[in-house]
């Protein structure tokens, strides 16, 4: 299975996308909060893949960021939620506001993505809404203070979603470090708690 893609940009449009990989072509599905990560064509692009076989059909759908990845996945193991319910979701709300909605069960909020039904909404607040948690876990650490390495792929992750955002790498990454620096050594908030943080640092 393919879990990762790192090539050049060859095309690109709303939904899809073409990755060169040494002299071989990609077509990637992606939600809109990654396609807006993109640059021209000719550019680097790095995705995290989740590859969707189905009797004689293969897809390919990527991501930005593990946490659209992650999500991606969980949806599709609702009842009645295909790749494109799953995408529409993602592009329709990205990853924070649907984490949220689903972990509140917000119907509402869910069933307002062309394509989510009231059914459907409720299904994935019933389904998943519990399991959201190791999705985007309380990462603190042990007595001992938490892992560098989940430090580490927190900020990567606070980063990514910044950008998904609309703030410059360079605000992004400042603001992370700001939230992780802020939040102390020995625990590490939610990853929730320390988007919010960012978002208060970086628009300071």
């Amino acid at each position: 299975m393919i879990a990762h893609l790192r090539g050049t940009l060859l095309e690109r449009r709303p939904g899809l996308l073409v990755v060169d990989v040494a002299g071989v072509g990609y077509e990637v599905t992606i939600p809109l909060p990654t396609f807006r990560t993109l640059g021209g064509i000719g550019s680097p692009v790095e995705l995290h893949i989740h590859t969707h076989v189905r009797a004689e059909t293969l897809a390919l759908f990527g991501f930005g960021t593990r946490l659209e990845k992650e999500l991606f996945v969980r949806l599709l193991d609702v009842n009645g939620v295909g790749p494109k319910t799953a995408i529409a979701l993602l592009s329709g709300l990205g990853a924070i506001d649907l984490v949220g909605a689903v972990r509140r069960r917000d119907v509402k909020r869910l069933a307002s993505v062309p394509g989510v039904g009231r059914k459907t909404a409720e299904r994935i607040g019933l389904e998943i809404a519990d399991r959201l948690d190791t999705l985007i876990p309380d990462l603190a650490g042990a007595a001992g203070g938490a892992p560098a390495a989940a430090r580490t792929s927190l900020r990567d992750d606070l980063v990514s979603a910044l950008e998904n955002l609309g703030y410059n790498a360079r605000a992004a990454v400042t603001a992370a470090d700001g939230a992780l620096e802020a939040s102390g050594q020995e625990r590490l908030p939610t990853f929730e708690a320390l988007l919010k943080q960012a978002l208060r640092w970086v628009a300071s």
